[in-house]
């Protein structure tokens, strides 16, 4: 009897040790399969131990941890949180809260870290993303521009009017005072010097710049001034046009009807010469942000209204109102120039497989928010990455364009992968999207930071939204 007591004792003991020697963690996502970004391979049944934040380990055996969560990822695919690079907050004070509710419909579709590309609710985002970066609010990671530099006079509104260096200069301080993380320019009323010197002003800075490329200047010239990123396709397409310059200029003296520049591009687009262009925006790591949803919407509005969005019960009676002027832009127009817009699109979006063959790294945004009709945050990146995959991406390379060229553009290494060290904002999926980019609307669960949000929670983020834009009508 005494030497079963002493067994005993020595048996919990050792119990007790081992049970001291387990490393906590946060939470465990057991028996998913681990997508690799690299090549679209798989770990059948691999573990995901994540504290603080951070994964800490992925390994066959958890019987070394203890966890105050187990998420059981069985037959689901597990990959990094979407990223949408190119969406806009903004519509004016009056639309806060309309905006505010952007954060819970981007986390309801998977997608924890977005890139605002200025508008004139500047404050209120920066706040929004310090409160996020603190635990303090619920959304995705923010990365946000602050108001854009433009020039005197501009169809924008909340920007930075520059026209001489020492504006351009006491603009980008107040950027950096701001705390803004990368600088956008844009074209409309920018004088071509001014914003060559911007480029130059920002790079000297240290910070990442983002922009719009007039169509006086060359992409070699806004490269080699300083340029990271090219925001929409449309200004690669145009790129690829030797004398593209010298048709803008004939538009500008009205020597050119808007249809007779659009045919002098598409007669004059060499494949060889923008290939030529596109091996150089790799060479400089230069980066693109496609944008094909806002053009597919516009260029197929005569075949979808989008009056009966089922998701328009997502979004704010003021974000609404500030659809229509591209509706109605849009409107009235003859069949032969929707035929024209339906084919236009089609010849921008192919280039998309060309810059990636060339290079290019593509990032993954939408131009969600206000203004831009019926592209909507948090769905959006969804149908983004579909029209990526049609225009002649494989799904791999779309979520690669989304997943890893977003952090990379912003020099962060703790994203773009399921790996030790890794930041844990995850998506767990159904199906694998490698198979059918389809797959990513399939959400089992978001995780936000180590943070868990199971599918009732998700369907309980979109609820409140929707009952919310009912009880202010």
């Amino acid at each position: 009897m005494e030497r079963l007591f002493s067994l005993l004792t020595l048996l919990l003991f050792g119990y007790g040790i081992r049970a001291q020697e387990l490393a906590k963690a946060d939470l465990i996502i057991a028996n998913g399969k681990i997508i690799n970004m690299d090549n679209g391979s798989f770990v059948e049944q691999g573990h995901v131990v994540i504290k603080d934040g951070s994964i800490i380990d992925i390994t066959n055996d958890i019987n070394n941890y203890t966890a105050k969560q187990v998420l059981d990822a069985s037959g689901k695919f597990l990959m990094p949180g979407l990223w949408d690079m190119h969406m806009h907050f903004g519509g004016g004070d009056t639309t806060l809260s309309e905006n505010k509710d952007f954060l819970s419909l981007y986390i309801a579709h998977g997608v924890t870290s977005i890139r605002d590309m200025a508008a004139d609710i500047s404050n209120s985002v920066v706040q929004w993303r310090d409160e996020v970066n603190n635990n303090q609010l619920t959304g995705p990671r923010i990365f946000t521009s602050g108001p854009k530099l433009e020039g005197y006079k501009p169809v924008w509104r909340g920007v930075l009017e520059v026209g001489t260096p020492k504006e351009v200069e006491q603009a980008l301080d107040s950027l950096q005072r701001l705390g803004v993380d990368f600088v956008k320019i844009t074209e409309n009323t920018l004088k071509p010097d001014i914003y060559l010197y911007a480029l130059k002003a920002v790079k000297s800075k240290g910070l990442k710049s983002s922009a719009h490329i007039p169509s006086t200047l060359s992409l070699k010239e806004v490269i080699d001034a300083g340029l990271n990123s090219v925001e929409h396709v449309s200004y690669a397409y145009n790129a690829g046009v030797p004398e593209a310059p010298y048709y803008f200029k004939l538009r500008q003296e009205e020597k050119l009807t808007s249809q007779q520049l659009s045919d002098s591009l598409n007669q004059h687009f060499h494949k060889d010469y923008a290939q030529k262009q596109y091996r150089y925006m790799a060479q400089k790591n230069v980066f693109i942000t496609p944008t094909l949803l806002g053009s597919y919407i516009i260029a197929h509005l005569d075949e979808n209204s989008h009056a009966d969005d089922e998701y328009l019960k997502y979004i704010g009676q003021g974000i609404k109102n500030t659809y229509s002027w591209r509706v109605d832009r849009a409107k009235n127009v003859d069949p032969e120039t929707i035929k024209e817009r339906h084919a236009h699109y089609e010849r921008v979006s192919k280039i998309l497989p060309v810059l990636q063959e060339q290079g290019v790294k593509i990032m993954a945004g939408t131009d969600a928010g206000y203004l831009n009709s019926f592209v909507y945050p948090g769905i959006g990146i969804h149908e983004e990455l579909a029209l990526m995959v049609k225009a002649g991406l494989t799904p791999l390379q779309a979520l690669r364009a989304s997943v890893v060229n977003s952090p990379q553009f912003l020099g962060l290494t703790e994203y773009g992968a399921i790996g030790k060290g890794k930041r844990a904002d995850l998506i767990l999926l159904e199906k694998n999207p490698i198979e059918d980019i389809s797959a990513t609307r399939n959400i089992h669960t978001v995780i936000v930071n180590g943070k868990v949000f199971d599918r009732p929670q998700l369907d309980k983020l979109l609820q409140d939204v929707a009952a919310k834009n009912v009880s202010d009508r």
